[in-house]
């Protein structure tokens, strides 16, 4: 059985088994989810006991095919590395909403997470349709974004987030050198052995099978207005402007404006949809068609995910 769940914006498929429980039956709706992922962007199959690494990778081939190995911000949880845990981020505050590995040049076109531990309170994986965010914010941010891009900048420091090590997979300086430059992003090593990178992106993007235009990006994960006053204080304590962890700046190296970003924050706020996990429930998102983000919570959370679809920006930024 299927319904839709919305709040008259974001609408989430979703699909039930209704007693037929079993991983194996999500490959039976595999066509049907796909389809809903082309409509609605998001489609959450619920009561098919999805509980392990192993049945959550076959049910995530199902529905996406061949999943993505070589996601180096997640720690992997199987032998090769097709299924991870997302990010770490503090379980007390709100990961705010993105288009997963859109400061990369390669991205996922689909993602989808399982939930193993459903926490006591909260935790929720709100998502938004990306395609409403980009025509509900003001017509001259949406140019300034389309014409400009994003340009995103990350100091790797000494103690403070992931090494760069970890993200490129090497040791050797001159491989990151490398890597840094077949991706389009700048490398500028410091005197002190750390690395600052920046890369310009598109922040507006056509999906490349239905055509739709979509606000695509991250710059509410990299802006230094978007975090907590207290984090920005201690960053700014020990790090200048210009040397933080990360940032976002328009892609020709101008500031993004705080009010601004307060805007799309708020476009975000609005149209953000979210349900209540449940143990074994499976998520499949359209990347480009909606972002996602995670809810503060408490008590033990444990989600997995797995990226599939590989796509990279081209010449004309789609």
């Amino acid at each position: 059985m299927t319904q839709l769940l919305t709040n008259g914006a974001t609408t989430v498929a979703m699909f039930n088994a209704e007693g037929a429980a079993g991983p194996d039956r999500i490959g039976a709706i595999a066509g049907e989810v796909r389809a809903a992922l082309e409509t609605h962007g998001a489609a959450l199959m619920s009561g098919f006991g999805v509980s392990s690494a192993e049945q959550f990778e076959a049910a995530a081939q199902a529905v996406g095919g061949e999943l993505y190995p070589n996601n180096h911000e997640h720690e992997p949880v199987n032998a090769d590395g097709t299924v991870q845990t997302p990010v770490f981020y503090p379980a007390d505050r709100k990961l705010l909403w993105h288009n997963e590995n859109s400061f990369n040049l390669e991205w996922p076109l689909r993602l989808l997470f399982c939930c193993v531990t459903a926490p006591a309170e909260g935790g929720e994986t709100p998502v938004v349709d990306s395609r409403l965010v980009l025509r509900h914010l003001d017509r001259s941010i949406v140019e300034r974004f389309t014409e400009r891009g994003v340009r995103y900048e990350r100091g790797y420091h000494r103690g403070l987030g992931l090494d760069w090590r970890t993200v490129f997979d090497t040791d050797d300086p001159g491989e990151v050198t490398r890597k840094c430059a077949a991706e389009g992003v700048e490398c500028d090593w410091r005197a002190d052995g750390t690395l600052r990178t920046a890369a310009v992106r598109p922040a507006v993007v056509r999906h490349p099978d239905t055509g739709e235009l979509s606000w695509f990006n991250q710059a509410q994960h990299w802006h230094p207005s978007c975090l907590e006053p207290e984090t920005r204080e201690a960053l700014l304590a020990l790090y200048d402007q210009d040397d933080l962890p990360r940032d976002c700046r328009y892609g020709d190296g101008s500031p993004i404006e705080d009010s601004v970003m307060a805007e799309i924050l708020g476009v975000y706020e609005e149209l953000e949809y979210a349900f209540t996990w449940r143990e074994g429930d499976v998520l499949a998102i359209d990347n480009v068609l909606v972002a996602h983000a995670r809810n503060p919570y408490s008590g033990p959370r444990r989600l997995l995910v797995a990226l599939t679809e590989m796509r990279r920006f081209d010449g004309n930024g789609d």
